[in-house]
């Protein structure tokens, strides 16, 4: 779980220092944003938006796809997504020390105003992206991207929905080829 949080935080090879278990998540994560970027129905949901948002609109689609997973959790565990979300948030506090400076700095915010429970919200959704938006001084333009979830909702719910049935064969697989 923290691997996979932290991956994109961490570049290159420079993940040596942490346990085996953290080295796992993060190449596992690596994986799938390979698997991710190379499936046809994520290239599909970004020609969507690439006329306007260009490079980000993976980015984009990923909060999106994080929306619908969010929205339908229940469809997908039996664990409730408070309980979820309370679950990450205490192991991520618990290892504060070793996460990547980044993400110390992140997670009092994202606790603050649960940002992972909220996914499941067309509001929070809305704030995810005007926050990123801010991130890149309104160069991505990413807090427009409601407007296409909005305008386009359906056809990305049907992207994710089908996409997410590969993503768990992919994954269950990659985590047997780890045992895990």
């Amino acid at each position: 779980m923290i691997g996979n949080f932290i991956a994109d935080q961490i570049k290159g090879n420079h993940f040596s220092h942490f346990s085996n278990k953290i080295q796992q998540g993060i190449l596992l994560h690596r994986q799938i944003d390979t698997f991710t970027d190379s499936h046809e129905t994520v290239k599909k949901s970004k020609r969507r938006l690439h006329k306007r948002y260009r490079h980000y609109n993976g980015v984009i689609i990923d909060i999106f796809y994080d929306h619908f997973l969010a929205k339908n959790w229940e469809t997908y565990t039996t664990v409730s997504l408070d309980t979820y979300v309370n679950n990450v948030y205490t192991l991520l506090k618990s290892n504060l020390d070793i996460l990547p400076s980044k993400t110390q700095e992140m997670l009092p915010y994202m606790i603050q105003y649960n940002w992972l429970y909220n996914y499941q919200y067309i509001k929070g959704i809305k704030e995810v992206l005007e926050g990123m938006n801010r991130r890149t001084k309104g160069k991505s333009k990413m807090n427009l991207a409601i407007e296409d979830l909005q305008l386009h909702y359906f056809d990305f719910e049907q992207d994710f929905t089908s996409f997410f049935k590969d993503l768990q064969a992919f994954s269950n697989q990659k985590l047997k080829e780890l045992g895990l």
